[in-house]
């Protein structure tokens, strides 16, 4: 059983006492208080986030964790510190400590990946997370902990007959205070003036003998421990848990957005925007609540990009390492995929029955792997919301199962067809961006589809899911949907292998090494992206689709940002540019994640080690880094038969 926070303790601020008896405006004050009381601490996570990427232009994943981890510290501190003064030393104390251990992460990992692209960036600080995830289970336990109240803070006021916690208006008193304490540093100091130079131009900063190795630790530190130290103000109203970074990360970045990249003002106001309408949406429409956030978010990129008050960024480091040319298959290639594939249908005969249930999921991994790696590799296209595709397959399976009553082979239709339909409507407007910014609204899409089948719980079930999507009877063995997971694999391999040189795929690797010269030729950019990112929908609809028949049910988490970053870990994993690099990346990953959960207590923390070290060591993937050392190994063989050469032999091969 869940213990209980201090904030299900303290009178409600979402409903009047007594309803239809009291001026509404005095309700609409108090929930604007409350709002405004959590706006402070999402404002401390927030302006941490925006300064790391403002200077280092790293998406630091990692952030939400470092928030969890300073959490708890602060826990274990104030249970030990119980006065008044000692809570407050005790947040600050957690967060400073939190503060240390990102310095040392930020010098042993993230110094080496400073010039690498964000998205090697972001898998390194996901290794981060996962890393965190576990060591906190490790030292606190999985259960949730209810910490104490702020000493001299527990009582509440009175507003307008509503009584809010003092605390809340302490919240609400320290989050100008710490916009203004950033403002003076920022403005004020040399190092202030170094930090905001460098957020403009980097380049100029290391030019003018400023030792940007330094200077990035420091805004990393500072980063970290206003991340820490809005955590351990969370202990007062809510129970501190392993959940705590995922619920607020996704929050984090919506807030970042909204108020643009690198601005601690803009951070500010879209914290307010967004707590406001996480206040009043509970309060005035319930049932889309969770949706607004995202809406705005969504507005917001489409009309201005950069945020309500940030400034363009500098292009994006999008230059991943490739694992080979392109070309297309030769021959004794071709003849070694088609003894892999023979491999693959005679699998189950040696596979049991569970077996055979990890490969039938690791087969829809690698469909929906690959349809992101053509978005990426070859459209150039880096989503951050892929997930949205596959949860739309799933459901639009598991719905029309479950109200039409269709069979399998139609749901499988269904399903990507509906990803099909609302991922062209939301195409549309992503392909107008480039870079982090349509990223930044494939996030946003694919959060505004979690709200809605979270919350619309009479057609989806909201969190309880859809259950009883079964197969039909010929593929309700494991062996036979294998073989059906199997063959949408191997179709999905062969539509994107044939799209990759086709003239379609010309046009859109065209278009992503030289837009100008691809338009000046009558290429369409944002044409040829839709309908790439419409495609790839599709495919990503069918792994949905497969897989809710695979689990028998469909819950909002197939949505989820953990999705769509578990599908960038397995193209990036795998190698980046290349077929065959997500497959490997897919199978990899999947079953690692699979097998570390069944047999070992603590696989995230594995899990992040393996991530962090393939990014150091092999940032080109598995397949990358097997192609780099074949291409050695034939050069030193091609040297050593050089050399062997008869000195007349060699001279008349150059002749």
């Amino acid at each position: 059983m869940r213990p209980r926070s201090h904030a299900a303790e303290q009178p409600s601020t979402f409903a009047p006492t007594y309803p239809g008896k009291e001026p509404l405006l005095d309700l609409y004050f108090a929930q604007f208080l409350t709002g405004l009381a959590n706006a402070a601490s999402l404002f401390l996570v927030a302006s941490g986030l925006s300064l790391i990427f403002g200077v280092t232009r790293i998406v630091n994943f990692a952030h939400a964790a470092f928030y969890m981890l300073g959490a708890y510290l602060a826990y274990s501190l104030t249970t030990r510190w119980e006065s008044a003064l000692g809570f407050w030393a005790a947040l600050l104390v957690a967060a400073a400590i939190v503060a240390a251990v990102g310095t040392v992460i930020e010098m042993l990992l993230l110094r080496r990946i400073y010039h690498a692209p964000e998205l090697l960036q972001l898998l390194a600080t996901f290794g981060v997370t996962l890393i965190i995830e576990d060591l906190v289970r490790l030292i606190w336990g999985p259960e949730d902990l209810v910490g104490p109240r702020a000493p001299g803070l527990e009582g509440a006021f009175n507003v307008f007959g509503h009584q809010l916690p003092v605390y809340d208006f302490v919240l609400i008193g320290l989050g100008p205070a710490v916009l203004g304490g950033l403002w003076l540093l920022l403005n004020r100091t040399r190092w202030g003036t170094l930090v905001r130079a460098a957020t403009q131009d980097r380049d100029m900063v290391n030019a003018l003998g400023v030792n940007q190795k330094w200077l990035f630790t420091s805004v990393f530190a500072l980063g970290v421990f206003l991340a820490a130290f809005g955590g351990g103000l969370q202990i007062p109203r809510d129970a501190v848990s392993h959940f705590m970074d995922l619920s607020v990360i996704t929050e984090v970045f919506v807030v970042v957005v909204i108020g643009g990249l690198g601005s601690i003002p803009g951070a500010f106001l879209a914290a307010v925007i967004v707590s406001e309408l996480n206040a009043f949406g509970i309060l005035v429409m319930p049932g889309i609540s969770l949706v607004l956030i995202f809406i705005v978010m969504a507005v917001v990129l489409v009309v201005r990009p950069f945020g309500l008050l940030g400034k363009p960024m500098p292009k994006s480091r999008t230059n991943l390492v490739t694992s080979a040319v392109w070309k297309p298959l030769g021959t004794s290639a071709r003849l070694a995929a088609a003894v892999l594939a023979i491999a693959m249908v005679c699998l189950p005969l040696v596979l049991g029955s569970y077996g055979i249930g990890v490969a039938a999921e690791v087969m829809i991994a690698v469909t929906f792997a690959i349809s992101l790696q053509f978005l990426m590799s070859v459209g150039g296209l880096d989503s951050f919301g892929h997930a949205a595709g596959l949860g739309l397959g799933a459901y639009g399976a598991a719905l029309s199962v479950r109200y039409f009553a269709l069979p399998m082979e139609l749901a499988l239709f269904v399903g990507p067809l509906l990803a099909v339909a609302v991922s062209a409507i939301a195409g549309w407007f992503c392909v107008r961006l480039s870079n982090i910014y349509f990223a930044m609204l494939t996030l946003a899409f694919a959060q505004i589809v979690w709200s809605v089948a979270f919350q619309w719980v009479d057609v989806t079930g909201g969190d309880n899911g859809i259950i009883g999507v079964w197969p039909s009877a010929w593929a309700s063995s494991a062996q036979a949907f294998y073989w059906l997971t199997l063959a949408a694999a191997v179709l999905t391999i062969g539509v994107f292998r044939h799209l990759t040189f086709s003239p379609f795929g010309y046009a859109l690797r065209a278009l992503k090494d030289s837009p100008m010269r691809s338009a000046s030729v009558g290429l369409s950019q944002q044409k040829v992206q839709h309908l790439a990112f419409t495609i790839s929908a599709l495919f990503a609809g069918l792994a949905g689709a497969l897989l809710a028949f695979q689990k028998g049910s469909v819950f909002p988490d197939s949505l989820g940002i953990s999705t769509s970053i578990d599908a960038l870990v397995m193209v990036l994993l795998g190698g980046f540019g290349t077929v065959s690099g997500s497959v490997v990346g897919a199978v990899v990953y999947k079953t690692a994640s699979i097998w570390l959960m069944s047999n070992t207590d603590y696989p995230r923390l594995i899990l992040g080690v393996l991530i962090i070290t393939l990014v150091i060591a092999f940032p080109e993937g598995i397949v990358g880094t097997g192609a780099r050392l074949m291409r050695w190994w034939q050069s030193r063989m091609t040297m050593a038969k050089t050399i062997r050469q008869p000195q007349g032999q060699r001279q008349g091969d150059v002749a």
